[in-house]
């Protein structure tokens, strides 16, 4: 059985040129960063993914830069960029901007295949909230879907991940509902979970099943930061490599200066505003 490598990117939090800079960075250049050292792998990735946080406003005209970027990407890198939503991300604009559809507020999930390989991209956003949550009908779906096995299995791409992390404040990030995850894929072919949201590497399992999020394009958070958010400047993506029916993660991390960009105290912010 041959292996299947691919990319897993994730909240990349693009902007239109002209914004003002988040952190006085410029998110297209870190982005643009990363591609170009895939670009110099030996082995090509079959495809890349990028699990959510597309833009970090959700403008309508941040989809249309994002669509504009990406498809320069894949001609460049002459592989497919497939996409997910996060919690910065919107709907409407995203489907008009980026698709190029009709504005709609419809969740957004989708699957496909790549060489016997089967990847489902998911739609854990909790519209007006950073939540995240799957809902019954996209579970249900799922639970269709994976009826029928895939040749070489299935690995689920979602933006909110399900591992447990350092600290009690990360935790409250997680997925509010991962036993009904849980129950969706119990007894298939799913192999792994890919997800982001919470800007650091983190791996774990869920019921047996390896579940990896990826350091943020944009920026990276400090996994173990009690009580702040600590945001980095810090940027990574996931190898990942399907092999005798599993999925190998290698986490990769980009030169930079690691240095502070900002940090909440989330007691004090609360204090303020209680």
């Amino acid at each position: 059985m041959e292996s299947i490598f691919f990319v897993h990117i994730t909240d990349i939090h693009l902007s239109k040129p002209g914004k003002q800079p988040l952190f006085g960075l410029t998110m297209s250049d870190k982005l643009h960063s990363i591609f170009a050292e895939i670009g110099k792998l030996e082995t090509k990735p079959a495809f890349v993914v990028i699990s959510g946080d597309l833009t970090h406003d959700g403008d309508l005209e941040d989809y249309r830069f994002l669509r504009s970027f990406l498809q320069a990407e894949e001609r460049a890198f002459g592989v497919p960029i497939h996409v997910a939503l996060g919690n910065h991300d919107t709907r409407e604009p995203f489907r008009e901007g980026y698709l190029e559809e009709a504005p709609s507020d419809a969740s957004y999930y989708y699957s496909f295949m790549n060489d016997g390989l089967r990847v489902v991209v998911l739609n854990t956003q909790v519209p007006g909230s950073h939540d995240g949550r799957l809902d019954p009908e996209q579970l249900r779906w799922l639970k269709q879907l994976l009826a029928e096995p895939a040749p070489i299995g299935t690995i689920l791409v979602h933006h909110h991940p399900v591992v447990g992390t350092p600290t009690a404040m990360m935790d409250s990030h997680l997925l509010q509902n991962p036993q009904d995850l849980a129950a969706a894929i119990e007894g298939s072919d799913v192999i792994g979970l890919l997800s982001g949201h919470i800007h650091f590497h983190n791996i774990g399992l869920l019921n047996g099943v390896l579940c990896a999020s990826a350091d943020g394009s944009a920026f990276g958070l400090d996994p173990m930061a009690e009580g702040l958010m600590r945001m980095v400047e810090r940027s990574g993506y996931n190898y990942v490599l399907v092999k005798n029916g599993q999925m190998i993660v290698q986490p990769m991390t980009m030169p930079g200066d690691q240095r502070v960009l900002v940090e909440y105290d989330l007691k004090k912010l609360q204090a303020a505003h209680s």
